[in-house]
């Protein structure tokens, strides 16, 4: 709806503000649903600012442009207000506060619900028309890409949001919720069985020392739609004050986080002050903090005494940190295996996998290349190796097209490991990429982490630096492209170029053990940059790197030469490997590889 038509009645009010003229801010940023860390921020009781002739929005507006701005480095989600928007409900106070949330419609995904003083607080959900009706309900929230539905009186409003690569959805319930809304809301989670967060204006009461207690229509809530509701994991209401957490046990004997956060007795009715939930999935955490974005705009040496001490609350209420197993509380399908043609185009170089009906892994056995291009691989294991040196596993990264690996034995001296080879008149062998390429792997090391294997080869390019008129590099006997683990577990690309004598080497962090990782070697004619699970790594050069300096030798996975010559294997798992004759977006890797 448009906003001329949404705020008709704007027109007649007479609204009384002390709201300064608002500050030029930067441009909405982005949100990046992929991205395993995101937040949730959390909006309770701004009736002191929407109070009759003495409303001031200016706070709220801060706190809004504030989301706004730092929308991407956060990686804010959506935002929920927790009831009593307004003092007294009345359609000057509604009106006003409508006019300030345009600031975020269609910017940042938010609920809202009615407290107490939004609405005739003696009544349920089927109290009928409204000013917050009018203004907050249904029409304004369609507008939204998470909105899902409100209930038929329009005061529950459900949102379906995609954040970490995951589906969560947001309930947002009116003060006083009637049987029939709590039918509605059981019926939003049977259609939706995603991890859900409850909001609502009055669930629980806190003690000074900060425990959290179910109240009366809590406790009605609890029993009737939390408790037998396992898909319910976060509990989020305002209304009283202090505030306070606990948790509960639900039917299924696991954890619901109760939390009310509520700072209208604070100075200046809380000025707009915000807590942000930042999930970690990776991290399986949730780290809360509570601040005021209005005190945190202004200059530090102009803040009032008050507003120094309220810019931000670290109290253990306030400012704390959840474990939470994602994955354990709310595990997913596994994603079937995806059929070669699903990850192969005209790009593609080569693609092996280890999937297919009977591979066998003895020497001499042949792995074929999916791409269509003809670089098959032959099994060889060295001289000092065994059959078990050398093994199909069913060990697979969760996302990984194909549900299989390798699992290489291998180790230092002497000549311990095996080796897959193309032949000798592969195309791979003489590639020189000189407009871009991508060379991605899954790799998983083992834990515990057994022996000396540093220097070890995940794949490379046989043949001598030298040969190929390279000098530029550490040795002139080290093959011209490489990667390869160290002594501490560092990834290290090196590769010699095919346009100038240029040796750029990359290094990632420590790779840990015991988990599938995926590699990115992503080149776009003049750079290369390394990922591990889509993210860059901090130490890519700058130095120029165009094309590959193959001299047509073999291309290798398991082991990288010097001097031509193989002195020790992989130790771990190799899945899938994809090399693409294009630079690819992380969000164009393989599946599973471009988050965790």
């Amino acid at each position: 709806m448009e906003r001329r038509n949404l705020f008709k009645a704007a027109a007649a009010a007479t609204l009384v503000t002390t709201a300064a003229p608002e500050v030029a801010h930067a441009a909405p940023a982005k949100f990046d649903q992929d991205d395993p860390r995101f937040a949730i921020a959390v909006l309770p009781d701004t009736q002191y600012l929407f109070d009759a002739d003495s409303s001031d929005p200016a706070p709220l507006k801060e706190t809004f442009s504030y989301l706004l701005e730092q929308r991407a480095e956060d990686n804010i989600a959506f935002l929920t207000h927790l009831g009593d928007v307004t003092e007294h409900g009345t359609e000057q106070e509604i009106v006003l506060a409508g006019q300030t949330f345009t600031k975020i419609d269609g910017k940042l995904p938010y609920s809202v619900l009615a407290g107490n003083h939004d609405i005739d607080g003696s009544k349920d959900d089927q109290r009928g028309d409204s000013p917050y009706l009018r203004v907050f309900g249904p029409e304004r929230q369609s507008k939204s890409k998470t909105f899902l539905g409100t209930s038929k009186d329009g005061y529950n409003s459900a949102h379906l949001i995609t954040a970490a690569g995951k589906k969560w959805l947001i309930l947002a319930l009116d003060w006083r919720i009637s049987d029939s809304g709590i039918a509605w809301a059981k019926s939003i989670m049977n259609q939706h069985q995603n991890p859900t967060v409850v909001t609502t204006h009055d669930l629980a009461y806190a003690d000074d020392a900060g425990k959290a207690y179910l109240s009366g229509n809590g406790q009605r809530l609890w029993d009737n739609l939390i408790k037998d509701n396992d898909q319910i994991f976060l509990t989020l209401n305002g209304h009283y004050w202090p505030p306070g957490r606990t948790t509960l046990k639900n039917a299924k004997g696991n954890d619901v986080h109760v939390h009310i956060t509520n700072y209208q007795d604070r100075y200046y009715g809380g000025a707009g002050m915000i807590r942000l939930y930042r999930f970690d999935l990776g991290r399986n955490r949730i780290d809360v903090e509570t601040f005021a974005p209005w005190f945190l705009a202004r200059d530090p040496e102009k803040r009032t005494p008050l507003e120094s001490e309220t810019i931000e609350l670290t109290g253990d209420v306030d400012r704390f940190s959840l474990e939470f197993d994602f994955d354990a509380r709310f595990p997913e399908p596994k994603p079937a295996p995806r059929p070669a043609a699903q990850v192969v185009d005209r790009h593609t170089a080569a693609y092996w996998r280890f999937d297919q009906a009977g591979q066998s892994v003895a020497d001499g056995a042949t792995v074929r290349d999916l791409s269509g291009k003809g670089n098959h691989l032959t099994v060889r294991r060295l001289a000092n190796s065994t059959a078990e040196t050398l093994t199909v596993s069913e060990e697979h990264h969760v996302g990984a097209p194909a549900h299989a690996s390798l699992r290489f034995d291998g180790g230092k001296g002497p000549d311990r490991g095996a080796i897959l080879q193309t032949a000798g008149n592969a195309p791979l062998n003489s590639a020189k990429f000189l407009d871009g390429y991508t060379i991605e792997a899954f790799v998983k090391l083992p834990e515990p982490f057994v022996g000396d294997h540093s220097w070890m080869g995940i794949l490379s390019w046989e043949g001598r630096a030298g040969d190929a008129g390279k000098h530029s590099g550490w040795s002139d006997l080290e093959p011209t492209c490489s990667l390869n683990i160290s002594g501490e577990r560092f990834l290290q690309y090196v590769l010699y170029s095919e346009v100038g004598d240029h040796n750029p080497t990359h290094w990632s962090h420590a790779l840990p053990t015991g988990v599938w990782q995926h590699l990115a070697v992503v080149n776009d004619g003049k750079r290369s940059l390394v990922y591990v699970n889509g993210s860059k790594i901090a130490r890519n050069p700058t130095q120029p790197a165009q094309g590959i300096a193959t001299v047509g030798r073999p291309f290798t996975l398991g082991a990288t030469s010097f001097d031509l010559k193989y002195g020790q294997g992989f130790y771990g798992w190799i899945g899938d490997v994809r090399i693409t004759a294009r630079a690819l977006r992380p969000a164009q890797f393989l599946p599973g590889g471009h988050y965790r």
